[in-house]
């Protein structure tokens, strides 16, 4: 007589409840960690995870010296990812990303083509600084950003999993910087302002960072458990209020579709449905981060700037006038706070 098998429903509700709760706890030592290292970046910090658990890439846009760089190589460390670093200059090319064929001659004088994998060939690539390259190099990343995988000499490579990226950008007035192509900048799932610290929390990271040793991160989450949480994201219900809710502020976004003056009279294009796509993805792993069981209209509200920020243009008479995307940003949210 053989032993019956106990069967898991994974839509059982207290199944959910159960791995959401577990999950969150894994949260909180992940941003906990964090915290340790980064002083004075919690809404950053709690973006960043929150990209990485919609499984998408972020852009950090700072001045240097706001630790943009060790931000990325700290979530590598806490969340046990394979990362490489690539340093955009503007001499750097696309094979120096992807890699490239070399022709290799074996026994007998038979010569065949090797495949040598780049740096895009791990789990958290770090683009730094990566408005310093030229737009053919950042088109590189196109393919792997979006697909997965690159294709070299006609053949498919499949990329680690998870992949993401997260690229570090200058300002776009600081010398030696190329505006990057709007067809990438939408593959940001994210685009995350660094700003300055706190007067507190520069006063704790003067005393951290300047004595005979620092704090070095340590491992909360494996790259397994990453993508467990992942899958779990995907699988939190999300209610048709906040459904209608992100459709109504991306679609009043478009000039061409929207009744608010502001945007029709300062936008030349608006965002389009990856922007609805990473609006639902994000709020779901807000509500994770924070072990609740689905998102909620406030989640929208607050993570729009940094969704819909890079996907919508100004016009010259936006720019003549001083308007700024975030003053149009929170125009879109108005009805919704």
């Amino acid at each position: 007589m053989t032993a019956s098998k106990t069967v898991v429903d994974p839509t059982d509700p207290k199944l959910l409840v159960a791995e959401i709760e577990a999950v969150a706890q894994r949260l909180v030592a992940a941003r906990e960690r964090l915290g340790r290292v980064i002083f004075g970046q919690r809404q950053v910090i709690d973006l960043s995870l929150i990209t990485l658990l919609s499984g998408g890439h972020a852009l950090l846009v700072g001045v240097p010296g706001l630790a943009k760089t060790r931000l990325v190589e700290t979530l590598g460390k806490v969340l046990g990812l394979n990362d490489r670093r690539v340093q955009f200059t503007p001499d750097l090319m696309p094979a120096d990303i992807i890699g490239s064929e070399v022709l290799e001659e074996g026994e007998g004088g038979r010569r065949s083509f090797r495949f040598i994998k780049g740096p895009v060939f791990c789990q958290l690539l770090m683009a730094d600084e990566i408005n310093r390259a030229s737009p053919r190099t950042q088109s590189a990343l196109l393919q792997a950003m979006q697909e997965h995988r690159v294709s070299v000499a006609g053949q498919y490579h499949a990329l680690p999993a998870p992949f993401h990226v997260l690229a570090t950008q200058n300002p776009l007035e600081q010398e030696g910087t190329y505006p990057l192509p709007e067809a990438q900048l939408d593959r940001f799932l994210m685009q995350i302002d660094v700003g300055y610290p706190d007067l507190d929390a520069e006063r704790r990271m003067l005393i951290a960072t300047t004595g005979a040793t620092e704090e070095a991160p340590t491992q909360a989450m494996t790259a397994a458990e990453l993508q467990s949480a992942q899958r779990l994201v995907r699988r939190i219900p999300v209610g048709d209020s906040v459904v209608e809710t992100i459709l109504s502020l991306v679609r009043a976004g478009r000039p061409e579709e929207t009744g608010i003056d502001i945007v029709r009279q300062n936008v030349s294009w608006g965002p389009g449905p990856r922007a609805s796509q990473a609006l639902m993805l994000a709020s779901r792993a807000r509500a994770l981060m924070e072990g609740r069981l689905a998102p909620s209209v406030d989640d929208v509200v607050a993570l729009a700037p940094a969704v819909l920020r890079h996907r919508m243009a100004l016009n010259f008479a936006a720019r003549a006038e001083g308007v700024g995307i975030d003053q149009v940003i929170g125009k879109l949210t108005e009805p919704h706070a």
